[in-house]
């Protein structure tokens, strides 16, 4: 691990010590950004600042599943752990639950963390809350969001929103995922954060299902899971971590690394 890894933070209360593996699904194939999870963010590659935030999350094992060699050795180079996976899955669900079958052939993982490789700049605590609905309710998936400040955000169909029922401060349950402003009238608005954690059983089976026609709909993988009936539960945190999908996006995140320096 490079000297300047960050340590890992302790783990929530309740987390099954040894039984938590983050995978970051990554491929070359971006349209908008060719070649994005080895563009230099920070003096390092995007996927290299990724994966060293999950391992400072100190949650589990942290590896990058990927179809490209030279992800593969960008990785591994950084003193990090990477996993091949097949090119032709349609999601990053399905390369991590391949990648997940590769690591833990005896099944001993119970939780799988799914984090996005294009967050540069997601602190190691947002990867933690992730957890933290698994360990207070029975949900199947847990999931983040962020409530919505800015107004143009609202009707923004790129912004994916959440429709949530109160458990707890802090804690949803997701009723809908939507591009539309929902719900309608008075009261906070969530934006969705696309970094999921899975009970073992239910990314397996949720990997198993067909795309739904609400998921075909709006174009919102996770609403194959509740239109099968699976739970979703949902932890608000305080802020969207940047995702990087353009060549703007990616000057935004290295100006934003700079600035933690």
């Amino acid at each position: 691990m490079p000297a300047d890894t960050p340590s890992p933070a302790p783990a929530p209360t309740g987390h099954p010590a040894g039984r938590v593996l983050v995978l970051i699904p990554a491929r070359m194939a971006a349209t908008r950004l060719p070649g994005k999870p080895l563009a230099d963010v920070g003096g390092r590659p995007m996927i290299v600042e990724v994966a060293r935030r999950a391992v400072a999350a100190g949650i589990g094992r942290v590896a990058v599943a990927t179809d490209a060699p030279e992800i593969a050795a960008a990785v591994t180079a950084a003193g990090l752990e990477a996993v091949m996976t097949r090119a032709d899955h349609p999601s990053g669900s399905d390369r991590i639950f391949e990648a997940l079958t590769a690591l833990d052939p005896a099944g001993e993982v119970e939780i799988v963390v799914n984090v996005q490789g294009d967050l540069p700049t997601i602190l190691p605590n947002t990867i933690r809350t992730a957890l933290i609905p698994l360990l207070a309710t029975s949900a199947d998936i847990a999931t983040l969001a962020a409530e919505i400040t800015l107004a143009e955000e609202r009707t923004d169909p790129n912004v994916v929103k959440v429709v949530g029922s109160p458990l707890a401060p802090g804690l949803l349950r997701a009723l809908y995922f939507t591009r539309a402003t929902a719900p309608f009238g008075e009261g906070p608005l969530y934006h969705h954060i696309g970094l999921y954690a899975y009970r073992r059983a239910a990314l397996e089976r949720f990997v198993s299902l067909p795309p739904s026609p609400l998921e075909r709909r709006e174009k919102l993988e996770q609403l194959r899971a509740l239109e099968a009936g699976m739970r979703i539960d949902v932890a608000v945190v305080d802020a969207v971590p940047l995702g990087v999908d353009t060549p703007s996006h990616l000057e935004r995140a290295r100006a934003l690394l700079a600035q933690e320096k």
